[in-house]
């Protein structure tokens, strides 16, 4: 039964996460949009579609796009700070987070800088220098792969056998089922 909670916690924590750093990724969009005079005037967030939020009017670009990566790493590791403060119990699945957050948006701006894809690419077209991608890159990627370290235990994957807390299988779970229901329910394609 012990490794039915660890394909299960592993098996759901991961899209979950990918879901979420979407998700956070176009929150950051929005909140950029709306400080700087914008709208956000629609959000995909659909499990099988890349997320995207469009603005209009949006009089600060350059803002809106870097309000997606900042607030797609800041806000992860903000929750990380008060989940450790707390003494949550599940602490590592949100430090988990917030490295495939740091991983996840620093790959691509760093490497989208290259094919100035999505964000890197309109960064590129505002103005904004490449190498300030890159360095955005180089800052969060290893950031997120120290958050990572150890954590393997927690998840089942360490050398002396150490459980997985069924319980946060079952969260794991259960959050990436109301994830996929309210994406399919409210966002388009």
């Amino acid at each position: 039964m012990a490794r039915f909670h660890q394909l299960l916690l592993i098996a759901t924590f991961l899209p979950l996460c990918w879901f979420a750093v979407m998700a956070v990724h176009e929150l950051g969009h929005i909140v950029g949009a709306s400080v700087t005079g914008g709208s956000a005037t629609k959000v995909v967030l659909h499990p099988f579609t890349i997320s995207r939020t469009d603005v209009s009017p949006n009089p600060r670009p350059l803002a809106v796009a870097w309000a997606g990566p900042m607030v797609g790493v800041l806000a992860p590791l903000a929750m990380l700070a008060v989940f450790k403060l707390a003494h949550v119990r599940w602490w590592y699945l949100i430090q988990f987070f917030a490295g495939f957050c740091l991983i996840a948006n620093g790959a691509y701006v760093g490497v989208g800088s290259f094919d100035k894809i999505g964000d890197a690419g309109e960064m590129l077209r505002q103005g904004c220098p490449a190498w300030c991608l890159w360095l955005f890159g180089l800052a969060a990627v290893p950031l997120g792969l120290f958050l990572w370290h150890g954590l393997g235990r927690h998840f089942g994957l360490a050398h002396n056998g150490a459980r997985v807390d069924r319980g946060a299988a079952y969260v794991s779970c259960g959050l990436l089922l109301a994830t996929l229901l309210l994406e399919f329910a409210l966002s388009p394609r």
